[in-house]
């Protein structure tokens, strides 16, 4: 049954996505804090944090879920030219705090920010854990676009990513998505759908589905077998 949960103290639990709202779709739970525990429970079940400053934090679980399977990674006629002419180069965690810094100012077209420094603290103390994770994407030495996220069990959580320079996110998000695809990993979480999304090969699955695949159908959590170790990538 849909209901919003309200959580008071740190040790409260999240409760099943199953009763997450219908309008607005996936708000599952108000308040808590954003601590590394309570963030990395959160992603564990499908869960996100999603809020405006001086708002109470709001946890989601959007049912559907939007994905970008990273085979299904769709290139243009327009982004194959390009991408051929190498215009950039992309590396893995090498200034994560620049990437989220950089995530976190105002789009041109939104007034406000939901990178707060609550957020850009705690996702930065996961990635000294080695959860979170930055790709960079760099013309000459000058950083012009990346994303951040967490990786979980099995997938990549990607939460925010910006662009300085035509097409540095999206080499960013084609150069992870070959990256992942070439170790076994299926999905780049992408939260909710939009219009750029889809036109990159991203889908819509059911939050069940999104949900078991999270759980690994049984099998072992397969972080410990990709090397984050600051690195180029390459794409192809």
């Amino acid at each position: 049954m849909a209901q919003l949960t309200l959580l008071k103290d740190p040790t409260d639990l999240f409760p099943q996505v199953e009763n997450a709202l219908l309008d607005p779709n996936g708000l599952l739970a108000i308040g808590g804090q954003i601590s590394t525990e309570r963030l990395t429970n959160a992603y564990a079940q499908g869960i996100f944090p999603w809020y405006n400053e001086g708002e109470p934090i709001m946890w989601w679980s959007p049912n559907p879920r939007c994905v970008l399977e990273t085979t299904q990674f769709h290139i243009s006629r327009s982004f194959s030219r390009f991408l051929k002419k190498r215009p950039y180069r992309v590396t893995i965690n090498s200034v994560f705090s620049d990437v989220i810094n950089h995530c976190a100012q105002p789009r041109a077209y939104e007034k406000e920010t939901w990178i707060n420094p609550a957020i850009i603290d705690a996702y930065t103390e996961l990635h000294h854990q080695g959860r979170a994770h930055s790709i960079e994407v760099w013309h000459h030495d000058r950083l012009v676009g990346g994303i951040y996220g967490i990786f979980v069990a099995n997938t990549f959580c990607g939460e925010s990513m910006f662009s300085l320079m035509p097409n540095a996110s999206k080499t960013g998000l084609y150069a992870l998505s070959c990256w992942l695809k070439h170790r076994d990993i299926k999905y780049i979480d992408c939260q909710i759908p939009n219009p750029h999304l889809i036109s990159l090969g991203a889908s819509e699955i059911t939050r069940r589905e999104f949900v078991e695949h999270l759980s690994n159908n049984g099998k072992p959590d397969v972080r410990k077998k990709l090397d984050w170790t600051p690195q180029e990538i390459a794409y192809e």
